[in-house]
Formats: structure tokens, sequence, C-alpha cells
């Protein structure tokens, strides 16, 4: 056998064999998934969750199963960094991961994908931002910011906005919930307020709804009417997402009564329906 031939069957070899492990990798992944849903919740992640979690309890014992398994895989894959001296603990990281995991009942069960590192801050943090003046001059700005979402590896998060997130649950802001929404958004690379759809069909009715009543609040916010869906989301398409999501989970209700197709778009989408929660009813 002559030396180019047998490099060519090695090469041959370790191409197959990658190959096999593309086609094996992504198994694998959902075999060990599967596994670490079905062990039984820590009784300290419980005591969390039902202690942090004011709607856990809402949840009929499937969904808190269900819940349960999605925190352990979560907890499992991403990583937790404290930020400016701030040491994480294991309520921060169940409480993170409880309110995130509220977002994977509908058919997104990647676990937000893009995502490895969450960084906390014990505070809201400073970051350094380049906007443009109205004489279309750029400026950089010294910003105050509680969360923010990037396109890959990390989510940051303020632990001070979360603790008072957690003690507010029907106010309609979550920056737990919000920043996630974004990474749901982002899964495909761009954040634009469309993420991943279940079927090529949908996308139509998502663009009619989240459109109409984008537009509709851009145009209450011009002309500063009060609204039921946070002003934020009239800064873009996607902060509208955001925005839209934390008011589905947190004004149930009162979303249904004045958005009543996007509440129904949500719903389908997060498969869960917060409007039977004992504590929205009447």
């Amino acid at each position: 056998m002559t030396s180019a031939k047998f490099f060519a069957i090695i090469f041959s070899a370790v191409v197959s064999a990658i190959a096999v492990a593309i086609l094996i990798y992504p198994l694998w992944v959902q075999w060990q998934r599967d596994r670490i849903r079905t062990k039984p919740c820590p009784r300290q992640w419980l005591h969390i969750i039902e202690s942090n979690l004011a709607i856990y309890r809402d949840l009929d014992l499937a969904q808190q199963k269900q819940l349960q398994g999605y925190i352990q895989v979560f907890l499992r894959e991403k990583q937790f960094i404290g930020c400016l001296g701030l040491q994480v603990t294991e309520e921060m990281r169940v409480t993170i991961a409880a309110i995130a995991c509220l977002l994977l009942f509908g058919d997104h069960k990647t676990y937000f994908p893009n995502l490895r590192s969450i960084l906390i801050y014990p505070h809201a943090y400073i970051v350094n931002e380049m906007v443009m003046s109205d004489r279309y001059i750029v400026e950089e700005r010294r910003v105050a910011r509680l969360g923010e979402s990037w396109t890959q590896d990390q989510l940051i998060l303020s632990w001070e906005q979360i603790q008072q997130d957690l003690r507010n649950w029907q106010d309609g802001h979550n920056v737990i919930l919000h920043e996630f929404a974004h990474q749901l958004d982002q899964e495909d690379g761009r954040a634009e307020g469309v993420p991943i759809l279940p079927r090529t069909l949908d996308y139509a009715l998502w663009a009619k709804v989240m459109s109409s009543d984008y537009l509709q609040l851009c145009d209450q916010v011009e002309h500063q009417q009060k609204t039921i869906i946070d002003s934020y989301g009239a800064t873009n398409p996607a902060e509208f997402f955001a925005v839209a999501t934390e008011t589905f989970f947190e004004k149930p209700r009162q979303l249904y009564q004045k958005h009543s197709c996007l509440y129904e778009l949500l719903q389908r989408y997060y498969r869960l329906d917060p409007r039977q929660w004992h504590q929205f009813k009447e």
C-alpha cells in the first residue's frame, strides 16, 4: 500500500468518525437531558422555588414536575458568574433558572442554546453606550442598566432588580422574563421580535398580530396615553416582544382585555394560560 493510499484511508476514517459524532451528539445531549429531568428535584431547590416563584403553586402537578425538570437541565448547562465581588448563591441560581424556564413550556426545548454564562451584578451596572444626538453627532454616554441579553454566550442581570421583581410579581416588570425572551428571539442570530416558531405558517400570523399591537403601542406612547404594555416596548419590535412577554406573565387579565389577539398568540407560543392562575383571578 502506498503512503498516499494509506493517508487517504486514514483521512476517510477520520471524516467518517466526525460525521458519525455530529449525528450522534444531538441524540446524546437529548438523552442526557431526559435523564436529568427525571431525577427528583433537591428539596432545598423546591423550597427556593416555592418561596421565590409567586405563581409556582398555580401550576398543576404535571406542570410543576415539568418545570422542575427544566430547571435541573438549565442549572447543569449554564454557568453563573458574580460580578463586582458578588458571591453567587444557590438561591440566586435556582431563582433565575425557575423564572427563565417558564418560557420553555412551548415547542422550544433547546434551553437557550446560545447562552453559556449568566453574569449577576449586585445592583444596576454602568456601561458606555454610543448614541446619536439630534444633530447627528455620535456621543458616548454612561448608562445604567438592569439587564442585557447578548446574541452570543452571555446574559447579564441585576440581583437587586430581581429581588424587587420577586416582591412585585404583578407590576408588569420582570428583568429575567425580559432578558430570556430576548434569548428566544436571538436564537437564530437576530433580534427582531420574531423567535423561532414551530411551523412556517405561524410566521404570517405572528407578523400580523405583533406588528398591529406594536404600532398601536407606539401611537399610544406618542400621544402620552396610558398603556398596559410598558412604553419601553415601543423602542423597537425586539423590545416589544420582550415587554409583551413580561406583561403576559404578570398582567395576563389586563393584557387579554386590551390585546386579546396578542395574548392568544403568546398563549399558543408559551403553552401556558396565566389568566387561570389563582392570584390573577378576580
